[in-house]
Order: structure tokens, then sequence, then C-alpha cells
């Protein structure tokens, strides 16, 4: 009977410890901190030269495996390096623009 009880006690304190992180009201605010539009426009070059990155990770591949011809793959890759670049250039003149100020 001992045991039965102390089990009991011992679950619902378990209980307790994990739902307390949840029953407490939030302390200060908690809402995200809204970023300039220099952080915004970096933000969209880095996604942009992300997209072109694993665009041409996907393209190697399937050119190597032989799903994309020789002649595919080069009318493909020039806009993917060109477009990859290009992102990499705005996210270095952003940086640079940042380092400046």
């Amino acid at each position: 009977m001992t045991a039965l009880i102390l089990g009991a006690v011992l679950a619902i304190s378990a209980v307790v410890l994990v739902a307390l992180p949840f029953l407490r009201e939030p302390k200060g605010d908690d809402h995200l901190e809204t970023s300039s539009p220099v952080e915004d426009q970096r933000l969209a070059f880095s996604e942009e030269r992300d997209r072109s990155l694993a665009a041409l990770k996907e393209l190697e591949f399937d050119h190597t495996t032989g799903k994309v011809s020789d002649e595919d793959y080069r009318s493909l890759v020039g806009p993917l390096r060109r477009a990859a670049a290009d992102a990499l250039r705005a996210i270095d003149a952003i940086d640079a623009g940042e380092a400046q100020e």
C-alpha cells in the first residue's frame, strides 16, 4: 500500500514538474525583433544563393548519373552559376556597406 501511494505521489510530482513551464506567464516580451530592410535584402540574396547552389548540385548529380545530356547541361549550368555569382556579389556589397558604417 505504501509503495502505491509513493508511486502516485511520484507520478503526480513528475506531471507537475513537466507542466510547470507551460503554466507560467511568459517573462517580458516574446515577440521577435523586426529586421531592417538591409537585413531583409541580405536574407533574400542568401536564399537566392542557396537555391542556385542547390540547383547546381542537383544538375551536377543528374549530369553525372546520365539523366541530363551534355548539351542540356551546358545550357543550364551557365545561368545557374551566374545567378549564384550575382547573389554572392550582392551579399558582398551589402557586407561591405555595413562595414563602412
